[in-house]
């Protein structure tokens, strides 16, 4: 059987099992197991020796621990009145901009993503508070809503940032690197975000109310107020980008500041540990199983040539880089509207990162522009989970906040087209802090 007809079949294989309803773990493991059979031949005690050989090397990693370890600091911010702290703060410093307290969705996005590293938590923990204080205001609610669904994307992209975990760990590429490399184009995006809110706002589209605080206070104050969010961001990425701590030592250095933070505010209690925990264990269990499947995935492309197969197929079109990345663009957007961000990257990247290095493409610049589409992911129906998020604090349906959330979708198109015109976005600070 031809390349063609293998990789066509093994693509249907685990789109036929997809829609059946089965889980995604199990859909990668039973579409290798059926093509490892069919096609080379396997028996059942070969092939439960390569699987369980595999599963336990590829979760048995050092570096996984701080996946669990970041979720967990997440939800202990998540379930205590940090965040209400960091709206009040906020609310102030941002109120005479143009757009108002609009702001306070991006830059608090923003920074809860740098203690959190997740999207669906950034957008459930902000929105949480944010959006129904923005309600009260009488904030114009469609760029409420939009604003909230395209900043909470931010927590994949700002690190600590749990997919960069993933990226690096299966692409062999330095994490710290990659923590670094996100910190431009994450401003960069916010920057965007701010700016179509300002300009907005401005235009009289949407225009903002007078805003007035229920409870004045003083710029010191909004700073304090702050303070506990910020001293968390130091932590964890000054531990890292000072070479004190791996990623893994600055998640364990993280989730001891919130525990912290949570004991001096009088807010720790057996309850809370035994909530945090059981938000982190399932979130966590799941991801590791995914990157289990997707080194089966890996190793059952390379049994059978899939990678170089196809990368020889299109070097054969004669592609140049920006025609394979308008390609592969246009490719994970399709896969967007069907699976989660953690699932495209695992299924996708034995595949991609070959043709991604033969066109001499950086494949740490590349880690980037990847998590870019899976943020767009999380803003297109019908799987988008920032949507659903949103949908559960909102009450609207998935259709409507996808059209509220349609503008910073085009902005975050425009971010992946910048970073392709100017890679030095992502590529000047890895390259200046680790020469």
């Amino acid at each position: 059987m031809d390349a063609g007809s293998v990789t066509f079949l093994v693509f249907l294989f685990l789109v036929g099992f997809l829609a059946s309803g089965t889980a995604i773990f199990v859909a990668i493991i039973c579409t290798c197991a059926v093509s490892l059979t069919l096609f080379l031949g396997f028996d059942v005690q070969r092939l439960g020796a390569t699987l369980a050989r595999i599963l336990i090397r590829s979760s048995s990693a050092w570096e996984l621990s701080a996946i669990p370890l970041f979720i967990w600091m997440g939800e202990i911010v998540h379930r205590t009145s940090l965040v209400a702290g960091l709206f009040k703060g906020l609310a102030h410093l941002v109120r005479r901009l143009p757009g108002g307290l609009l702001h306070t969705n991006v830059i608090g996005s923003a920074m809860f993503a740098a203690v959190c590293g997740s999207s669906t938590a950034t957008t459930a923990t902000v929105g949480k508070i944010f959006l129904g204080e923005l309600g009260k205001r009488g904030y114009d609610r469609s760029i409420s809503i939009g604003s909230l669904a395209g900043s909470g994307t931010l927590g994949l992209l700002i690190p600590p940032s749990i997919i960069m975990i993933i990226y690096g760990l299966l692409a062999q590429v330095s994490i710290i690197q990659l923590f670094a490399a996100g910190i431009l184009p994450g401003l960069l995006i916010a920057g965007l975000y701010s700016l179509y809110i300002a300009l907005r706002t401005g235009r009289g589209s949407a225009p903002p109310p007078q805003d007035t605080e229920d409870d004045p206070i003083s710029t010191a104050r909004a700073l304090l107020y702050l303070m506990p969010v910020v001293s968390l961001m130091l932590l964890v990425l000054g531990s890292i980008y000072s070479g004190y701590a791996t990623p893994s030592e600055s998640a364990t250095i993280g989730v001891a500041g919130a525990l912290l933070l949570t004991l001096l505010r009088g807010e720790l209690t057996w309850r809370l540990l035994l909530e945090t925990v059981q938000g982190a264990v399932p979130m966590s269990c799941t991801i590791i199983m995914l990157m289990a499947a997707a080194a089966f995935l890996s190793t059952t492309m390379g049994f059978l040539h899939i990678p170089q197969d196809v990368a020889s197929i299109i070097g054969g079109l004669n592609l140049g880089p920006y025609a394979l990345l308008l390609v592969l663009s246009v490719f994970y957007l399709v896969l967007g509207l069907l699976l989660d961000g953690i699932s495209i990257t695992v299924m996708t990247l034995p595949i991609t990162l070959p043709l991604i290095v033969a066109n001499g493409i950086d494949p740490l610049w590349f880690g980037i522009f990847l998590i870019v589409m899976v943020e767009l992911a999380q803003v297109t129906p019908p799987v988008g989970f920032n949507l659903f998020v949103i949908q559960g604090i909102s009450g609207e349906t998935v259709l409507q906040i996808a059209r509220h959330a349609f503008p910073f979708f085009l902005l975050m198109c425009l971010a992946a087209v910048l970073l392709a015109i100017f890679p030095q976005i992502v590529l000047w600070l890895p390259h200046a802090l680790y020469k």
